[in-house]
Protein backbone atom coordinates (compact mmCIF):
# COMPACT_ATOMS: atom_id res chain seq x y z
CA UNK A 1 0.00 0.00 0.00
CA UNK A 2 1.68 3.13 -1.06
CA UNK A 3 0.22 6.72 -0.13
CA UNK A 4 2.53 8.11 -2.99
CA UNK A 5 4.09 10.62 -0.49
CA UNK A 6 8.35 9.31 0.38
CA UNK A 7 9.15 10.32 3.56
CA UNK A 8 12.24 12.83 3.65
CA UNK A 9 15.09 13.90 5.93
CA UNK A 10 13.06 15.45 9.22
CA UNK A 11 9.50 14.29 7.52
CA UNK A 12 6.72 13.15 9.87
CA UNK A 13 3.13 11.76 9.74
CA UNK A 14 1.54 13.49 12.29
CA UNK A 15 -2.58 13.95 11.14
CA UNK A 16 -3.74 14.29 14.73
CA UNK A 17 -1.36 17.54 15.91
CA UNK A 18 -2.19 21.23 15.24
CA UNK A 19 1.18 22.46 14.90
CA UNK A 20 4.13 20.79 14.90
CA UNK A 21 8.20 22.05 15.47
CA UNK A 22 11.22 20.08 15.06
CA UNK A 23 14.18 20.27 17.82
CA UNK A 24 17.34 19.39 16.06
CA UNK A 25 21.24 20.34 17.15
CA UNK A 26 19.71 22.77 20.18
CA UNK A 27 16.97 24.68 17.16
CA UNK A 28 13.44 25.03 17.09
CA UNK A 29 12.27 24.83 13.90
CA UNK A 30 8.89 25.57 12.43
CA UNK A 31 6.82 22.85 10.20
CA UNK A 32 3.92 22.92 8.08
CA UNK A 33 1.00 20.75 7.33
CA UNK A 34 0.91 19.16 3.69
CA UNK A 35 -1.07 16.50 1.86
CA UNK A 36 -2.31 13.27 3.73
CA UNK A 37 -1.10 15.19 7.11
CA UNK A 38 2.60 14.97 6.67
CA UNK A 39 4.59 17.66 8.05
CA UNK A 40 7.79 18.98 6.49
CA UNK A 41 10.15 22.03 7.11
CA UNK A 42 8.58 24.95 6.66
CA UNK A 43 12.70 26.05 5.37
CA UNK A 44 14.27 23.09 4.31
CA UNK A 45 17.81 25.03 4.09
CA UNK A 46 17.79 25.26 8.13
CA UNK A 47 18.17 21.11 8.26
CA UNK A 48 21.44 20.66 10.05
CA UNK A 49 23.27 18.10 8.45
CA UNK A 50 25.77 15.46 8.94
CA UNK A 51 24.44 13.77 12.68
CA UNK A 52 21.83 15.09 14.70
CA UNK A 53 19.62 14.51 17.70
CA UNK A 54 16.62 15.45 17.34
CA UNK A 55 12.33 15.21 18.28
CA UNK A 56 9.41 16.42 17.81
CA UNK A 57 7.24 19.19 19.69
CA UNK A 58 3.42 18.31 19.16
CA UNK A 59 1.04 20.82 19.85
CA UNK A 60 3.10 23.13 21.89
CA UNK A 61 4.34 20.99 24.29
CA UNK A 62 8.07 21.58 25.90
CA UNK A 63 8.97 18.01 25.67
CA UNK A 64 10.12 16.74 22.20
CA UNK A 65 8.96 13.05 21.53
CA UNK A 66 11.07 10.92 19.63
CA UNK A 67 10.89 9.91 15.56
CA UNK A 68 8.61 7.55 14.62
CA UNK A 69 10.84 6.34 12.22
CA UNK A 70 13.91 6.86 14.03
CA UNK A 71 16.91 4.97 13.19
CA UNK A 72 18.90 5.17 16.54
CA UNK A 73 17.51 5.93 20.20
CA UNK A 74 21.18 6.58 22.13
CA UNK A 75 19.51 7.61 25.07
CA UNK A 76 16.78 4.71 25.37
CA UNK A 77 13.71 4.86 23.65
CA UNK A 78 11.78 8.23 25.42
CA UNK A 79 15.40 10.33 24.74
CA UNK A 80 15.74 11.91 21.45
CA UNK A 81 16.27 10.39 17.85
CA UNK A 82 19.69 10.33 16.19
CA UNK A 83 19.86 10.14 12.78
CA UNK A 84 21.47 7.38 10.84
CA UNK A 85 23.33 7.11 7.34
CA UNK A 86 22.28 3.90 6.27
CA UNK A 87 24.33 3.89 2.98
CA UNK A 88 27.97 5.21 4.90
CA UNK A 89 28.39 1.28 4.93
CA UNK A 90 31.24 -0.21 2.18
CA UNK A 91 29.70 -3.45 2.38
CA UNK A 92 31.91 -6.55 1.28
CA UNK A 93 28.99 -9.21 0.39
CA UNK A 94 28.67 -8.68 -3.43
CA UNK A 95 30.08 -12.18 -3.68
CA UNK A 96 27.18 -13.33 -1.53
CA UNK A 97 24.71 -15.66 -3.25
CA UNK A 98 21.58 -16.71 -0.83
CA UNK A 99 20.32 -20.10 -1.57
CA UNK A 100 16.76 -18.75 -0.49
CA UNK A 101 14.33 -20.99 1.60
CA UNK A 102 15.87 -24.41 0.26
CA UNK A 103 15.64 -26.60 3.08
CA UNK A 104 19.26 -25.15 4.46
CA UNK A 105 19.56 -25.24 8.75
CA UNK A 106 18.77 -22.15 10.41
CA UNK A 107 20.01 -21.30 13.93
CA UNK A 108 18.09 -19.23 15.92
CA UNK A 109 19.38 -17.07 18.35
CA UNK A 110 18.93 -14.32 21.02
CA UNK A 111 21.82 -11.55 20.87
CA UNK A 112 21.41 -10.59 24.45
CA UNK A 113 22.38 -13.93 25.66
CA UNK A 114 24.06 -16.11 22.73
CA UNK A 115 27.37 -14.23 24.05
CA UNK A 116 28.40 -12.88 27.52
CA UNK A 117 28.72 -9.39 26.37
CA UNK A 118 25.05 -10.00 23.98
CA UNK A 119 25.98 -7.47 21.29
CA UNK A 120 25.87 -8.10 17.77
CA UNK A 121 29.83 -7.57 17.39
CA UNK A 122 30.47 -10.77 19.97
CA UNK A 123 27.71 -12.31 18.14
CA UNK A 124 30.05 -11.99 14.91
CA UNK A 125 33.14 -13.44 16.38
CA UNK A 126 30.90 -16.38 16.96
CA UNK A 127 30.27 -17.19 12.76
CA UNK A 128 33.10 -19.21 12.21
CA UNK A 129 31.89 -21.90 14.86
CA UNK A 130 28.48 -21.40 13.26
CA UNK A 131 29.91 -22.07 9.72
CA UNK A 132 31.92 -25.24 11.35
CA UNK A 133 28.72 -26.09 12.51
CA UNK A 134 27.36 -26.29 8.72
CA UNK A 135 24.24 -23.43 9.36
CA UNK A 136 22.70 -21.53 6.34
CA UNK A 137 20.77 -18.79 8.21
CA UNK A 138 21.21 -17.15 10.99
CA UNK A 139 17.47 -16.47 12.83
CA UNK A 140 18.19 -13.34 15.06
CA UNK A 141 15.04 -12.51 17.15
CA UNK A 142 13.52 -9.03 17.45
CA UNK A 143 16.55 -5.96 18.12
CA UNK A 144 14.40 -3.41 17.29
CA UNK A 145 14.45 -0.37 20.21
CA UNK A 146 12.82 -1.19 23.64
CA UNK A 147 13.14 0.03 27.11
CA UNK A 148 15.10 -1.15 29.50
CA UNK A 149 18.61 -3.22 29.00
CA UNK A 150 17.55 -6.24 28.16
CA UNK A 151 14.30 -8.10 26.90
CA UNK A 152 13.16 -10.85 24.55
CA UNK A 153 12.68 -8.59 22.15
CA UNK A 154 8.94 -8.49 21.82
CA UNK A 155 8.42 -4.94 23.94
CA UNK A 156 9.76 -3.39 21.07
CA UNK A 157 8.96 0.36 20.32
CA UNK A 158 10.97 1.40 17.75
CA UNK A 159 10.39 -0.56 14.64
CA UNK A 160 12.68 1.35 12.36
CA UNK A 161 15.89 1.47 15.25
CA UNK A 162 18.36 -0.88 16.41
CA UNK A 163 18.63 -1.55 20.09
CA UNK A 164 21.64 0.42 21.79
CA UNK A 165 22.70 -2.10 23.88
CA UNK A 166 23.26 -4.85 20.98
CA UNK A 167 25.43 -2.07 19.19
CA UNK A 168 23.19 0.10 16.85
CA UNK A 169 22.78 0.05 13.44
CA UNK A 170 26.13 0.12 12.76
CA UNK A 171 26.91 -2.86 14.28
CA UNK A 172 23.74 -4.70 12.69
CA UNK A 173 25.69 -3.92 9.42
CA UNK A 174 28.75 -5.37 10.25
CA UNK A 175 27.58 -8.68 11.17
CA UNK A 176 25.08 -9.47 8.25
CA UNK A 177 28.19 -8.47 5.95
CA UNK A 178 30.35 -10.69 8.42
CA UNK A 179 27.43 -13.42 8.14
CA UNK A 180 27.71 -13.00 4.81
CA UNK A 181 31.16 -13.29 4.12
CA UNK A 182 31.18 -17.08 6.02
CA UNK A 183 29.00 -18.27 3.79
CA UNK A 184 25.93 -17.78 6.42
CA UNK A 185 22.43 -15.85 5.61
CA UNK A 186 20.41 -13.94 8.05
CA UNK A 187 16.46 -13.89 8.74
CA UNK A 188 15.29 -10.94 10.97
CA UNK A 189 12.54 -11.90 13.55
CA UNK A 190 9.85 -8.67 12.63
CA UNK A 191 6.85 -7.55 15.05
CA UNK A 192 4.40 -5.91 13.43
CA UNK A 193 1.27 -7.65 15.60
CA UNK A 194 1.87 -5.15 18.49
CA UNK A 195 4.12 -2.54 20.19
CA UNK A 196 5.51 -2.79 23.86
CA UNK A 197 4.38 -1.07 27.29
CA UNK A 198 6.57 1.37 27.69
CA UNK A 199 8.29 4.46 25.47
CA UNK A 200 4.91 3.68 22.32
CA UNK A 201 4.40 7.51 21.51
CA UNK A 202 2.93 6.69 17.94
CA UNK A 203 -0.92 7.05 19.06
CA UNK A 204 0.25 10.39 19.65
CA UNK A 205 1.33 11.32 16.31
CA UNK A 206 -2.09 9.27 14.25
CA UNK A 207 -4.31 6.57 14.47
CA UNK A 208 -1.38 3.91 14.30
CA UNK A 209 -3.33 1.94 17.04
CA UNK A 210 -6.92 0.27 17.42
CA UNK A 211 -8.88 -0.38 20.28
CA UNK A 212 -11.56 -2.30 18.29
CA UNK A 213 -10.21 -6.05 18.04
CA UNK A 214 -7.56 -5.99 20.48
CA UNK A 215 -5.20 -8.87 20.95
CA UNK A 216 -3.45 -10.52 23.62
CA UNK A 217 -0.98 -7.96 24.01
CA UNK A 218 -3.20 -4.55 24.20
CA UNK A 219 -4.83 -2.48 21.09
CA UNK A 220 -4.13 -4.11 17.58
CA UNK A 221 -2.23 -2.15 15.19
CA UNK A 222 -4.72 0.29 12.60
CA UNK A 223 -3.98 -2.04 9.64
CA UNK A 224 -8.29 -1.63 8.44
CA UNK A 225 -9.89 1.58 9.85
CA UNK A 226 -9.54 5.47 8.96
CA UNK A 227 -6.11 6.29 8.04
CA UNK A 228 -4.95 2.63 8.06
CA UNK A 229 -3.34 3.23 4.05
CA UNK A 230 -0.42 5.60 5.93
CA UNK A 231 -0.03 3.01 8.57
CA UNK A 232 0.37 0.21 6.35
CA UNK A 233 2.68 2.20 4.54
CA UNK A 234 4.77 2.58 7.57
CA UNK A 235 5.17 -1.05 8.09
CA UNK A 236 5.70 -1.61 4.03
CA UNK A 237 8.31 0.70 4.66
CA UNK A 238 10.22 -0.97 7.50
CA UNK A 239 9.85 -4.64 5.76
CA UNK A 240 12.09 -2.99 3.05
CA UNK A 241 14.47 -1.32 5.04
CA UNK A 242 15.63 -4.52 6.33
CA UNK A 243 16.35 -5.81 2.54
CA UNK A 244 17.80 -2.82 1.42
CA UNK A 245 19.56 -0.67 4.10
CA UNK A 246 20.95 -3.93 6.25
CA UNK A 247 21.00 -6.84 3.42
CA UNK A 248 18.66 -9.72 5.56
CA UNK A 249 18.19 -12.45 3.42
CA UNK A 250 14.61 -13.05 4.89
CA UNK A 251 12.46 -11.93 7.83
CA UNK A 252 10.29 -13.72 10.31
CA UNK A 253 6.99 -11.90 11.07
CA UNK A 254 5.70 -12.62 14.65
CA UNK A 255 2.12 -13.92 15.45
CA UNK A 256 0.47 -13.24 12.35
CA UNK A 257 -2.78 -14.56 13.57
CA UNK A 258 -2.79 -11.26 15.69
CA UNK A 259 -3.00 -9.08 12.82
CA UNK A 260 -6.32 -8.23 12.45
CA UNK A 261 -7.36 -7.60 9.12
CA UNK A 262 -10.32 -7.03 7.03
CA UNK A 263 -9.49 -5.80 3.98
CA UNK A 264 -9.92 -7.05 0.37
CA UNK A 265 -5.59 -7.26 -0.35
CA UNK A 266 -4.67 -8.60 3.09
CA UNK A 267 -1.56 -7.06 4.95
CA UNK A 268 0.45 -10.59 4.03
CA UNK A 269 -0.55 -10.62 0.58
CA UNK A 270 1.09 -6.65 0.19
CA UNK A 271 4.67 -7.93 2.24
CA UNK A 272 4.73 -10.88 -0.09
CA UNK A 273 4.49 -8.57 -3.01
CA UNK A 274 6.53 -5.67 -1.15
CA UNK A 275 9.42 -8.30 -0.64
CA UNK A 276 9.15 -9.76 -4.38
CA UNK A 277 9.44 -6.21 -5.24
CA UNK A 278 12.60 -5.83 -3.30
CA UNK A 279 13.82 -9.09 -4.86
CA UNK A 280 13.59 -7.56 -8.42
CA UNK A 281 15.48 -4.65 -7.17
CA UNK A 282 18.25 -6.57 -5.88
CA UNK A 283 18.55 -9.41 -7.73
CA UNK A 284 18.53 -11.90 -4.85
CA UNK A 285 16.33 -14.12 -3.37
CA UNK A 286 14.60 -13.05 -0.43
CA UNK A 287 11.83 -14.49 1.50
CA UNK A 288 9.57 -14.23 4.21
CA UNK A 289 8.57 -16.58 6.95
CA UNK A 290 5.31 -16.62 9.15
CA UNK A 291 4.71 -17.70 12.80
CA UNK A 292 1.45 -18.99 12.67
CA UNK A 293 -0.53 -20.86 14.68
CA UNK A 294 -3.35 -21.33 12.14
CA UNK A 295 -2.51 -24.37 10.52
CA UNK A 296 -4.11 -22.53 7.53
CA UNK A 297 -2.06 -23.55 3.40
CA UNK A 298 -3.51 -20.18 2.23
CA UNK A 299 -0.51 -18.32 3.83
CA UNK A 300 2.02 -20.81 1.61
CA UNK A 301 -0.66 -20.89 -1.13
CA UNK A 302 0.52 -18.22 -4.34
CA UNK A 303 -1.05 -15.02 -4.38
CA UNK A 304 -2.23 -15.85 -8.35
CA UNK A 305 -4.41 -18.34 -6.71
CA UNK A 306 -5.68 -15.89 -4.14
CA UNK A 307 -3.11 -17.14 -1.06
CA UNK A 308 -0.99 -14.24 0.58
CA UNK A 309 2.20 -15.56 -1.07
CA UNK A 310 4.43 -16.04 1.74
CA UNK A 311 7.68 -18.43 1.82
CA UNK A 312 6.84 -20.62 4.85
CA UNK A 313 5.34 -20.88 7.92
CA UNK A 314 6.34 -22.17 11.39
CA UNK A 315 4.91 -25.32 11.97
CA UNK A 316 3.98 -26.23 15.44
CA UNK A 317 2.26 -29.65 14.99
CA UNK A 318 5.96 -31.75 14.20
CA UNK A 319 7.46 -29.63 17.56
CA UNK A 320 4.44 -30.95 19.70
CA UNK A 321 4.11 -33.94 18.33
CA UNK A 322 8.48 -34.83 18.94
CA UNK A 323 8.21 -33.45 22.17
CA UNK A 324 5.66 -35.47 23.23
CA UNK A 325 6.70 -38.75 21.99
CA UNK A 326 10.22 -38.40 23.61
CA UNK A 327 9.23 -36.68 26.91
CA UNK A 328 5.82 -38.53 28.00
CA UNK A 329 4.24 -34.20 28.47
CA UNK A 330 0.95 -34.29 27.62
CA UNK A 331 -0.49 -31.25 29.49
CA UNK A 332 -2.06 -28.11 28.06
CA UNK A 333 -1.80 -28.13 24.50
CA UNK A 334 0.26 -31.15 24.33
CA UNK A 335 -2.65 -33.29 24.69
CA UNK A 336 -3.48 -34.14 21.09
CA UNK A 337 -0.15 -35.26 20.27
CA UNK A 338 0.73 -38.37 21.93
CA UNK A 339 1.70 -41.13 19.71
CA UNK A 340 3.92 -42.23 16.84
CA UNK A 341 0.48 -42.10 14.15
CA UNK A 342 0.25 -38.68 15.39
CA UNK A 343 4.11 -37.93 14.65
CA UNK A 344 3.73 -40.23 11.38
CA UNK A 345 0.28 -37.81 9.83
CA UNK A 346 2.86 -34.63 10.68
CA UNK A 347 5.79 -36.17 8.65
CA UNK A 348 2.88 -36.88 5.54
CA UNK A 349 0.88 -34.13 5.83
CA UNK A 350 2.83 -31.12 7.56
CA UNK A 351 -0.12 -30.31 9.92
CA UNK A 352 -1.79 -32.77 12.58
CA UNK A 353 -4.34 -30.83 13.36
CA UNK A 354 -5.85 -30.08 9.26
CA UNK A 355 -9.32 -30.20 10.33
CA UNK A 356 -9.61 -32.42 13.38
CA UNK A 357 -10.98 -31.42 16.80
CA UNK A 358 -8.26 -29.73 19.14
CA UNK A 359 -8.79 -30.71 22.86
CA UNK A 360 -7.06 -27.32 23.75
CA UNK A 361 -9.28 -24.85 21.62
CA UNK A 362 -11.87 -26.95 22.21
CA UNK A 363 -13.05 -26.77 18.53
CA UNK A 364 -12.14 -28.36 15.04
CA UNK A 365 -8.97 -26.40 13.98
CA UNK A 366 -6.64 -25.99 10.86
CA UNK A 367 -7.33 -27.29 6.79
CA UNK A 368 -5.39 -29.77 5.28
CA UNK A 369 -2.19 -29.19 2.70
CA UNK A 370 -2.95 -28.97 -0.73
CA UNK A 371 0.29 -30.51 -1.68
CA UNK A 372 0.39 -29.64 -5.19
CA UNK A 373 0.47 -26.38 -4.48
CA UNK A 374 2.73 -26.55 -0.82
CA UNK A 375 6.26 -28.20 -0.59
CA UNK A 376 7.65 -30.04 2.66
CA UNK A 377 10.26 -27.04 3.06
CA UNK A 378 7.98 -24.01 3.13
CA UNK A 379 7.18 -25.61 6.94
CA UNK A 380 9.95 -24.58 9.10
CA UNK A 381 10.02 -27.07 12.44
CA UNK A 382 12.16 -27.37 15.49
CA UNK A 383 12.10 -29.40 18.67
CA UNK A 384 13.25 -26.56 20.20
CA UNK A 385 12.94 -22.44 20.10
CA UNK A 386 12.54 -19.38 22.43
CA UNK A 387 9.10 -20.27 22.78
CA UNK A 388 8.36 -23.50 23.12
CA UNK A 389 11.77 -23.52 26.20
CA UNK A 390 11.04 -19.66 27.17
CA UNK A 391 7.55 -20.31 27.96
CA UNK A 392 7.55 -23.24 30.20
CA UNK A 393 7.48 -22.18 33.80
CA UNK A 394 11.30 -22.75 34.84
CA UNK A 395 12.41 -22.31 30.84
CA UNK A 396 13.80 -25.52 30.67
CA UNK A 397 15.18 -26.91 27.56
CA UNK A 398 14.96 -31.00 26.56
CA UNK A 399 18.48 -30.99 27.85
CA UNK A 400 16.72 -30.63 31.43
CA UNK A 401 14.82 -33.96 31.01
CA UNK A 402 16.20 -35.77 28.07
CA UNK A 403 19.27 -37.78 28.20
CA UNK A 404 22.05 -38.18 24.88
CA UNK A 405 19.99 -40.53 23.74
CA UNK A 406 16.59 -39.13 23.45
CA UNK A 407 18.27 -35.63 22.85
CA UNK A 408 20.32 -37.30 19.85
CA UNK A 409 16.86 -38.88 18.88
CA UNK A 410 15.14 -34.94 18.54
CA UNK A 411 18.59 -33.84 16.62
CA UNK A 412 17.82 -37.03 13.92
CA UNK A 413 14.26 -35.92 13.60
CA UNK A 414 14.53 -32.58 12.62
CA UNK A 415 17.48 -32.96 10.82
CA UNK A 416 16.30 -35.88 8.34
CA UNK A 417 13.00 -34.33 8.33
CA UNK A 418 11.22 -33.26 5.21
CA UNK A 419 10.70 -29.71 6.66
CA UNK A 420 13.35 -27.07 6.64
CA UNK A 421 14.79 -27.62 9.98
CA UNK A 422 15.72 -24.66 12.77
CA UNK A 423 18.33 -24.84 16.14
CA UNK A 424 17.66 -23.00 18.80
CA UNK A 425 20.89 -21.79 19.96
CA UNK A 426 22.71 -24.00 22.66
CA UNK A 427 20.46 -27.15 21.82
CA UNK A 428 23.60 -28.49 19.36
CA UNK A 429 25.90 -28.96 22.64
CA UNK A 430 22.74 -29.97 24.57
CA UNK A 431 23.70 -26.07 26.92
CA UNK A 432 22.88 -27.07 30.59
CA UNK A 433 21.78 -23.15 30.88
CA UNK A 434 17.68 -22.77 31.15
CA UNK A 435 16.23 -19.43 28.48
CA UNK A 436 13.86 -17.99 31.32
CA UNK A 437 11.35 -14.98 30.22
CA UNK A 438 13.17 -11.45 31.26
CA UNK A 439 12.42 -8.15 31.34
CA UNK A 440 14.01 -4.85 32.18
CA UNK A 441 11.17 -2.28 32.61
CA UNK A 442 12.82 0.77 34.50
CA UNK A 443 8.93 1.26 35.78
CA UNK A 444 8.14 -0.41 39.02
CA UNK A 445 4.66 -0.96 38.42
CA UNK A 446 5.11 -2.54 34.77
CA UNK A 447 7.36 -4.77 36.06
CA UNK A 448 5.59 -6.11 38.97
CA UNK A 449 2.40 -5.88 36.62
CA UNK A 450 4.83 -8.35 34.10
CA UNK A 451 5.46 -10.40 36.92
CA UNK A 452 2.24 -10.57 37.93
CA UNK A 453 1.02 -11.65 34.49
CA UNK A 454 3.86 -14.40 33.98
CA UNK A 455 2.44 -16.43 37.06
CA UNK A 456 -1.25 -16.24 35.17
CA UNK A 457 0.53 -17.73 32.17
CA UNK A 458 0.73 -20.65 33.23
CA UNK A 459 -2.00 -21.89 35.06
CA UNK A 460 -3.80 -23.76 31.57
CA UNK A 461 -0.13 -25.39 31.48
CA UNK A 462 -0.46 -26.49 35.66
CA UNK A 463 3.15 -25.48 36.05
CA UNK A 464 4.26 -25.19 39.86
CA UNK A 465 4.55 -21.21 40.10
CA UNK A 466 7.04 -21.65 42.65
CA UNK A 467 9.64 -22.71 39.61
CA UNK A 468 8.72 -19.32 37.54
CA UNK A 469 11.45 -16.82 37.47
CA UNK A 470 10.79 -13.30 38.05
CA UNK A 471 10.99 -11.79 34.58
CA UNK A 472 12.66 -8.59 36.37
CA UNK A 473 15.23 -10.05 38.30
CA UNK A 474 18.59 -9.92 37.32
CA UNK A 475 19.61 -13.60 37.27
CA UNK A 476 16.50 -14.31 35.34
CA UNK A 477 18.50 -12.78 32.14
CA UNK A 478 22.15 -13.65 33.31
CA UNK A 479 20.98 -17.71 34.15
CA UNK A 480 19.99 -17.87 30.51
CA UNK A 481 23.23 -17.04 28.81
CA UNK A 482 25.05 -19.89 26.90
CA UNK A 483 28.01 -21.17 29.00
CA UNK A 484 30.67 -21.72 25.61
CA UNK A 485 32.82 -24.14 28.00
CA UNK A 486 30.09 -26.39 27.45
CA UNK A 487 30.75 -27.31 23.71
CA UNK A 488 33.97 -28.69 24.88
CA UNK A 489 33.30 -32.08 27.16
CA UNK A 490 31.24 -34.88 27.40
CA UNK A 491 27.93 -35.40 26.22
CA UNK A 492 28.12 -31.91 25.30
CA UNK A 493 30.65 -32.67 22.81
CA UNK A 494 29.70 -36.23 21.48
CA UNK A 495 26.19 -34.57 20.70
CA UNK A 496 27.87 -31.70 19.48
CA UNK A 497 29.53 -34.19 16.70
CA UNK A 498 26.25 -35.40 16.27
CA UNK A 499 24.67 -32.60 14.67
CA UNK A 500 28.10 -31.59 12.78
CA UNK A 501 27.54 -34.81 11.19
CA UNK A 502 24.21 -34.25 10.49
CA UNK A 503 24.07 -31.13 9.17
CA UNK A 504 27.04 -32.20 6.79
CA UNK A 505 25.04 -35.81 5.82
CA UNK A 506 21.62 -33.24 4.94
CA UNK A 507 23.68 -31.40 2.87
CA UNK A 508 25.40 -34.27 0.80
CA UNK A 509 21.76 -36.33 0.61
CA UNK A 510 19.19 -34.99 -1.88
CA UNK A 511 16.85 -37.60 0.23
CA UNK A 512 16.49 -35.74 2.85
CA UNK A 513 15.78 -32.31 1.11
CA UNK A 514 13.42 -33.76 -1.57
CA UNK A 515 10.70 -31.17 -0.79
CA UNK A 516 7.85 -33.31 -2.07
CA UNK A 517 5.21 -34.52 0.05
CA UNK A 518 4.68 -37.58 -2.34
CA UNK A 519 8.62 -38.82 -1.47
CA UNK A 520 8.17 -39.25 1.78
CA UNK A 521 6.59 -42.76 3.65
CA UNK A 522 6.57 -43.87 7.09
CA UNK A 523 6.19 -47.19 8.79
CA UNK A 524 5.80 -47.62 12.57
CA UNK A 525 4.78 -49.83 15.60
CA UNK A 526 3.25 -48.20 18.11
CA UNK A 527 3.01 -51.33 20.47
CA UNK A 528 6.79 -52.29 19.79
CA UNK A 529 8.23 -48.60 19.87
CA UNK A 530 9.65 -48.47 15.86
CA UNK A 531 9.40 -45.89 13.67
CA UNK A 532 10.96 -45.51 9.88
CA UNK A 533 10.79 -42.09 7.93
CA UNK A 534 11.78 -43.52 4.21
CA UNK A 535 12.81 -41.26 1.43
CA UNK A 536 14.18 -42.61 -1.83
CA UNK A 537 16.98 -44.79 -1.12
CA UNK A 538 17.36 -43.26 2.06
CA UNK A 539 15.78 -45.40 5.66
CA UNK A 540 15.87 -43.07 8.78
CA UNK A 541 14.93 -45.52 11.74
CA UNK A 542 13.85 -44.84 15.18
CA UNK A 543 13.77 -46.92 18.40
CA UNK A 544 11.61 -45.15 20.73
CA UNK A 545 11.71 -48.57 23.24
CA UNK A 546 13.54 -49.03 26.28
CA UNK A 547 14.76 -52.35 25.12
CA UNK A 548 16.91 -53.41 21.98
CA UNK A 549 14.74 -54.10 18.80
CA UNK A 550 15.67 -55.74 15.45
CA UNK A 551 14.43 -54.71 12.18
CA UNK A 552 14.65 -56.02 8.84
CA UNK A 553 15.75 -52.81 7.17
CA UNK A 554 17.00 -54.84 4.41
CA UNK A 555 20.87 -54.25 2.92
CA UNK A 556 22.70 -51.42 2.64
CA UNK A 557 24.83 -48.97 3.88
CA UNK A 558 24.73 -48.00 7.85
CA UNK A 559 25.50 -43.88 7.51
CA UNK A 560 24.99 -42.65 10.78
CA UNK A 561 24.08 -43.81 14.28
CA UNK A 562 23.56 -42.43 17.49
CA UNK A 563 24.82 -45.24 19.43
CA UNK A 564 27.75 -47.46 19.22
CA UNK A 565 25.71 -50.74 19.66
CA UNK A 566 23.76 -49.97 16.21
CA UNK A 567 24.43 -52.97 13.71
CA UNK A 568 23.68 -53.46 10.27
CA UNK A 569 24.35 -57.13 9.36
CA UNK A 570 21.16 -58.93 7.77
CA UNK A 571 19.17 -56.72 10.44
CA UNK A 572 19.14 -53.97 12.12
CA UNK A 573 20.09 -53.80 15.64
CA UNK A 574 18.76 -50.61 17.49
CA UNK A 575 19.54 -50.41 21.18
CA UNK A 576 16.69 -48.30 23.33
CA UNK A 577 15.96 -44.80 22.44
CA UNK A 578 18.69 -44.56 19.33
CA UNK A 579 18.26 -43.77 16.04
CA UNK A 580 20.31 -45.03 12.52
CA UNK A 581 20.13 -43.68 9.20
CA UNK A 582 20.71 -46.43 6.34
CA UNK A 583 21.54 -45.90 2.25
CA UNK A 584 19.75 -49.14 0.69
CA UNK A 585 20.46 -50.68 -2.10
CA UNK A 586 18.91 -51.32 -5.68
Amino acid sequence: MSTGFAPGRFAVWAPLAKTVELKAAGQLLAMVQGEGGWWTLADPAAAPAGETDYGYLLDGETTPLPDPRSRRQPDGVHGLSRTFDAGAHQWTDGGWQSPGLNGGVIYELHLGTFTPEGTLDAAAAKLDYLAGLGIDFVELLPVNAFNGTHNWGYDGVHWYAVQETYGGPAAYQRFVDAAHRHGIGVIQDVVYNHLGPSGNYLPRFGPYLSAAGGNSWGDSVNLDGPESDEVRGYILDNVQMWFRDYHVDGLRLDAVHALQDERAVHILEEFSAATDECSRELDKPLFLIAESDLNNPRLLESRSVNGYGLTGQWSDDFHHAVHVNLTGETAGYYADFEGLDVLAKVLTEGFFHNGTYSSFRHRHHGRPIDKERVNARQLVVCTQNHDQIGNRGAGDRLSGTLGYNRLAMAAVLNLTSPFTPMLFMGEEFAASTPWQFFTSHPEPELGEATSAGRLREFERMGWDPDLVPDPQAESTFTNSKLDWSEPEHGDHARLLALYKDLIALRRQTPELTDPDFASIYVDFDEEHGWFILRRGRINVCFNFADRTLTLDAGTGRLLLATEDEVKLDGVLTLPANSAAIIRGQG
